[in-house]
């Protein structure tokens, strides 16, 4: 196929993507639901599991196999830009106010789900389709203990803001809860992916420049950084100058991720993590959000959806695999956080509504298997039962926060967060 060609169809696909997902996120909204689950949803229906099956030749002649190439590099860069602007909310202060109540949670929350997947990996590492056969039983468990133990986070902020519970002991716990498990869980992955080559050297040393290029952001990134905000005004929008910079910044941040061996969206993060609070953060996410969530990010859900077919669950070995991992993410996740709640001295209903809203896993689980996939850590039958657990999960925790708290009624409500997932 010419480059001409792929143009073509790459302004097609873009054309019905943006369309699907408009669609189905407007309707996942009236339905109570996070745009993103609609989102989600769409993409998978863009693929083989339901456009492909309903009309194959259809969802062939949109979305060529020569053609997938370009998602994959829009989705990425999707990804990357959304976990920038995800640092760009990342509160510190969050960790100090509560940080040894949510230290419970937090760890109830990682221990339970690793617990959980290593004793499922004994089994679930002989089911053909789930693992790939170089994958060893510590990898193998590390990464479904990484992905159960996940939480979306810029989800449960937007609840929580919506709810105008933020500042409230119950919003600040599960803040900081949920921000600690997340951490844990990249930490993890990034250990799964140093080590997966086989070559213990190769590990350590993308290990250790990872948490080299960590303090490094955090101690010396920081203070270089702040230069920057001295040129940011709130009336005016970002000079053009200023924008090229940052995402040169940005740009070269997820490139040495890549480099050292762990991923893009690592140094994305933490490149926004350091930014100096105020004006520029502000200004960055008023111009560079919605072109990344409206264009780019629905590039990473198709090309998601595009690797997904459903119709592996129906493998008896793999349907049963499906069915121990969602009882396991669900419960094992949400009964471990709402029981580190009650012990830590929260009230009955507070530990519950923390419960759900850890459980939900929304995008940051389809990050994390899209990276595994892409790896060669798991295959097409695992990657089809977590996405299925990413949207079950992330469906049942707004309605199921609602049922909560609903003879709670609403504090006066904040400003919402531009994200969510």
């Amino acid at each position: 196929m010419t480059t001409a060609q792929l143009s073509v169809y790459f302004f097609l696909q873009i054309a019905v993507i943006i369309t699907a997902c408009q669609l189905v996120g407007r309707l996942a909204q009236k339905l109570g639901q996070p745009q993103v689950v609609g989102e989600m949803i769409a993409g998978v229906a863009l693929g083989p599991s339901l456009l492909g099956w309903v009309w194959p030749e259809l969802q062939r002649a949109v979305f060529p196999k020569e053609t997938l190439g370009m998602l994959y590099v829009g989705g990425q860069l999707g990804v990357g830009m959304y976990m920038f602007l995800v640092g760009t909310e990342f509160r510190a202060d969050h960790f100090r106010s509560r940080f040894r109540s949510a230290a419970a949670v937090s760890a109830a929350g990682i221990l339970v789900p690793f617990v959980l997947a290593f004793a499922m990996i004994p089994w679930l590492h002989g089911i053909p389709g789930l693992f790939a056969a170089k994958a060893k039983p510590m990898e193998a468990g590390l990464f479904l203990g990484a992905a159960i133990a996940i939480t979306a986070f810029p989800m449960l902020a937007r609840i929580i803001h919506e709810r105008g519970l933020a500042g409230t002991p119950l919003g600040t716990l599960a803040l900081t809860a949920g921000a600690v498990d997340d951490a844990a869980a990249w930490c993890i992955l990034a250990i799964v992916l140093a080590s997966f080559g086989g070559s213990w050297g190769g590990a350590y040393a993308a290990i250790g420049g990872g948490v080299a290029f960590a303090l490094f952001m955090i101690f010396i990134g920081s203070r270089l950084l702040r230069g920057l905000a001295r040129h940011v005004s709130p009336e005016v929008p970002l000079s053009p100058t200023m924008l090229a910079t940052v995402l040169v910044l940005f740009a070269l941040s997820a490139f040495a991720m890549d480099a050292i061996g762990i991923h893009a969206v690592f140094g994305g993060f933490l490149l926004g993590a350091v930014l100096p609070r105020g004006a520029l953060t502000q200004k960055l996410r008023e111009q560079l959000q919605p072109f990344v969530v409206i264009f780019l990010l629905p590039m990473f859900f198709t090309y998601s959806g595009l690797n997904t077919r459903m119709a592996v669950l129906f493998e008896p070995g793999i349907l049963l695999a499906a069915g121990a991992i969602l009882v396991a993410s669900f419960c094992g996740k949400g009964l471990a956080c709402w029981a580190a709640a009650r012990l830590s001295g929260e009230a009955g209903r507070d530990a519950m509504a923390i419960g759900a809203l850890m459980n939900a896993r929304g995008l940051m689980e389809l990050i994390i298997i899209n990276i595994g996939l892409q790896a060669g850590v798991i295959e097409p039958g695992l990657f089809a039962v977590l996405v299925l657990m990413a949207i079950a999960t992330t469906l049942m925790a707004t309605p199921l926060f609602n049922w909560i708290m609903r003879k709670q009624p609403a504090l006066a409500p904040r400003p919402a967060p531009v994200l969510e997932s």
